[in-house]
């Protein structure tokens, strides 16, 4: 694979990407498509907080594995977003 296709297939939105996050004063990667780093970075400043800051609240709160519980995490808060979105127009 040259760089440039490198570089094209990581910004594609289902492409994973491997990134190095500090847990608890612990560093550690976690794998996760594209879309969903995004996601993490836009629930992250609506709150106010560091990247860091909320993966550490998500893997305080897990069962399994890191990854999964924070793709779980950006479905159930854009679920509730949703469902707010409803109530409000109704």
């Amino acid at each position: 694979m040259t760089q440039g296709s490198q570089s094209q297939s990581s910004n594609h939105t289902g492409a994973i990407v491997k990134r190095s996050v500090v847990i608890a004063g612990h560093q550690t990667s976690v794998s996760l498509e594209h879309a969903f780093w995004n996601a993490l970075k836009q629930a992250a400043a609506r709150r106010g907080v560091t990247i860091n800051d909320l993966v550490t609240r998500i893997d305080s709160q897990r069962q399994g594995n890191l990854s999964s519980a924070i793709r779980v995490f950006l479905l159930e808060e854009s679920l509730r977003g949703s469902a707010a979105a409803t109530s409000t127009a109704a």
